[in-house]
């Protein structure tokens, strides 16, 4: 296993960025395509009502990914800070309570989506003719939730232990894997979504396995510990648990932006276009996914060297670390802008027939979803960076703005004004608009900054 010593607080930055962000984004990028490898299976095996079906299950994995990375985000920001004050048993401990209060939350649902799948598939916004597809994904797809969030709350621990390659590794093995037994379950054996969605459930559960053994058996600061369960400890779990979660609340929050993007536009697409809109918005939503990972990536390789320079109190280390990551984001987002916008019938082509009607649909419209790109990247890094610092309320307010407050009416009243071009622009739209939001609060923070020292003075 790699434990590599990374020194956050002297290595130049840029240096330290680069070394986090190559891997953190190849690994980033291969968990993406283990949901997209299936749609591209389920779309050649099945057709576009698998591909709808399983858009349609998607929102769920969405739910428990972002709270994963709440989690994650929460238990890396205290215990970067915590490691980097020489309080390393308490960073353990804060891992610990991460890791069983994630088991936890997750099983507990899981079993009630296990037990009511028909319910569970409608409220998702499931047809009828749909629903024996959604079904079938569902019971296999479930069990893989808790294996996610392993994945999801593991490699933020394992990157800041100072591995970001094994992290990587982690999910390329994962996905690799996933390819493999799609391809098996779904042709050979003809097993259709549900061949689909064990594919996933074994390749998450291998990655689980990977990562944790890393925690438990080979991690140089971050190591797990036995829990105490005494009254005042369970008190201080759910204390320490409370703050992890606020501080990572609004990495939940955009995780939410891709289950919201997906849940309503599926609702929208349904409205507009039936079936067929569906299926075009199911291709979108299973490349959505990487331009997320992308931000998120940014995000988080940012974050270990943020936080420890934070705690540190070095601040001209935190600068230019934002400065970095935020033209990193900028340069991501245009470069997949471009390739949305000249290369959709390639993109639409992997999935399914770009003469079948659903293919049209998504060729289409593309090029408008995608001038939503730089916005989406280059917001989720600065929510990153607040999150970071522990500035919790900038954070939660610029991810619900985005993800909810403004996303949501968007998709309601762009298509009455615009016709079918509206769905597409709804998330370019909710997410400039928060960008926009996001300059002003820079500039007035700024200038009520300058006030303060002039007055001082």
């Amino acid at each position: 296993m790699e434990r590599d010593a990374i020194d956050l607080g002297n290595v130049n930055v840029f240096k330290l960025f680069n070394r986090y962000f190559i891997p953190t984004l190849l690994g980033m990028l291969s968990l993406s395509a283990v949901t997209a490898i299936d749609g591209i299976f389920v779309g050649h095996g099945v057709g576009s009502d698998g591909i709808a079906a399983i858009n349609i299950c998607i929102p769920l994995l969405m739910f428990f990914t972002g709270v994963g990375l709440m989690v994650g985000a929460g238990c890396s920001v205290v215990a970067s800070i915590h490691i980097s004050r020489g309080k390393g048993k308490i960073a353990r401990m804060n891992v610990t309570q991460a890791l069983l209060f994630a088991t936890l939350v997750t099983l507990v649902p899981s079993m009630i989506i296990l037990s009511f799948p028909n319910a569970t598939g409608r409220l998702l916004g499931s047809s009828e003719h749909l629903l024996p597809f959604v079904k079938d994904y569902l019971w296999w797809f479930v069990p893989s939730l808790l294996f996610q969030i392993w994945v999801s709350i593991a490699l933020f621990i394992i990157r800041l232990d100072g591995a970001p390659r094994l992290a990587m590794w982690c999910n390329i093995i994962l996905a690799t894997l996933n390819i493999v037994l799609d391809w098996l379950f779904i042709f050979p054996l003809g097993l259709g979504v549900m061949g689909a969605a064990a594919a996933t459930t074994i390749s998450l559960f291998i990655g689980g396995c990977i990562s944790m053994r890393y925690l438990l058996f080979h991690a140089r600061h971050l190591r797990p510990v036995m829990p105490k369960w005494s009254r005042k400890s369970l008190r201080l779990s759910l204390r320490n648990i409370g703050y992890q979660c606020r501080i990572g609340s609004s990495a939940l929050l955009g995780e939410s932006t891709m289950a919201m993007l997906m849940f309503i536009g599926n609702q929208v697409f349904m409205r507009y276009l039936g079936d067929n809109g569906v299926g075009a918005f199911g291709i979108t939503c299973y490349y959505a996914p990487f331009v997320f990972m992308v931000g998120n990536a940014i995000a988080q390789s940012a974050q270990p060297i943020i936080s420890y320079n934070f705690g540190a109190e070095l601040h001209s280390r935190v600068t230019a670390t934002v400065r970095i990551a935020s033209l990193t984001a900028i340069a991501c987002g245009m470069v997949v802008t471009l390739l949305f916008r000249y290369c959709p019938q390639y993109l639409v082509g992997l999935f399914i027939d770009p003469a079948v009607p659903a293919a049209q649909i998504a060729i289409n419209g593309f090029p408008l979803f995608s001038t939503a790109f730089v916005f989406f990247i280059l917001n989720l890094t600065v929510v990153g960076y607040y999150q970071s610092v522990e500035r919790i309320r900038p954070a939660t307010v610029f991810a619900l703005l985005r993800g909810m407050i403004f996303l949501i009416p968007f998709f309601i009243l762009l298509p009455k004004a615009l016709g079918i071009e509206g769905i597409w622009l709804a998330l370019a739209f909710s997410e400039a608009t928060t960008t926009v939001c996001i300059l002003v609060f820079y500039l007035y923070q700024k200038r009520f900054r300058s006030t303060m020292h002039s007055a001082v003075v």
